[in-house]
């Protein structure tokens, strides 16, 4: 069965959808088969990997309010490997409709359940809040990766956001746990990312692993995304694309020891 991670942080232009188009596109290298379900209203995950959504008759939005099924809304992606479900601006409306339908934060939960078994992995891209859409993947989710800049304002929003992963593992899946804080954004020569990369490590490393790899600062990564393709397809050589590679095999690695932890529980 496919792992299902939710990359969530609810401060914006922490690298979010950058982070998840290229862990999944690393992850597609590492012939794993992965499903990338864009839950932002803004589609930038959409459209960073070239899917015209402007064309798209269904999108997540349509599966979230009983339209389709999430099989229905599954394209292929320019990356071997790598299918998506794309978002569209309706998404902003869900957040209403879905308030008076029964047992609402385990839509997304029930939709991926029809096809988790066909994926290695499945990614979802949050929106940054905390609002039905975030819950419900949070819901989904067996775990949690979150992407945090090593700026002041970044690092405050950590508290936030884990507090509200909290809220979510105690009143509605119990089974969600945290892989792991990615450092963005890195530019490792400057004093502020190394003070607020170390009092993360300082604040949070006792309990939540803070990833090894850290994602440098880098313009390419952003023309990427631009360009609608992952970093590897478009500065393959480069230091983001190398860190983006480590990552993915940090996250598989992850995966690979709570599959055989699961395997093992299951045989007692």
């Amino acid at each position: 069965m496919g792992k299902i991670i939710a990359i969530a942080n609810q401060k914006g232009g922490v690298g979010k959808t950058t982070t998840t188009i290229n862990l999944a596109a690393s992850l597609a290298a590492l012939d794993r088969k992965v499903l990338l379900i864009d839950a932002d209203p803004q589609a930038n995950a959409s459209s960073g990997l070239r899917i015209d959504i402007t064309q798209k008759n269904i999108s997540i939005y349509e599966c979230l309010i009983g339209e389709a099924s999430l099989r229905e809304a599954i394209d292929t992606t320019c990356v071997s490997g790598l299918d998506i479900v794309c978002s569209h601006i309706d998404l902003v409306g869900a957040e209403l409709e879905l308030l008076n339908t029964a047992n609402r934060e385990r839509i997304l939960l029930h939709l991926i359940e029809e096809v988790k078994a066909e994926y290695d992995y499945v990614l979802i891209d949050c929106m940054p809040s905390l609002g039905m859409i975030t819950i419900n993947a949070l819901a989904a989710a067996d775990s949690v990766i979150i992407p945090t800049q090593p700026h002041y304002l970044s690092a405050k929003g950590l508290e936030l956001l884990l507090r509200s992963v909290s809220m979510v593992k105690r009143q509605i899946n119990p089974k969600l746990r945290i892989d792991g804080i990615l450092m963005t954004m890195v530019m490792p020569r400057t004093n502020i990312s190394k003070e607020i990369t170390a009092t993360v490590k300082s604040a949070y490393g006792q309990k939540i692993k803070v990833f090894d790899t850290e994602i440098p600062h880098s313009i390419r990564a952003v023309e990427a995304t631009a360009e609608g393709k992952s970093i590897f397809a478009y500065d393959k050589s480069g230091k983001v694309a190398a860190a983006y590679e480590q990552f993915g095999k940090e996250v598989a690695e992850i995966g690979e020891k709570q599959r055989n932890q699961n395997r093992t529980d299951r045989l007692r």
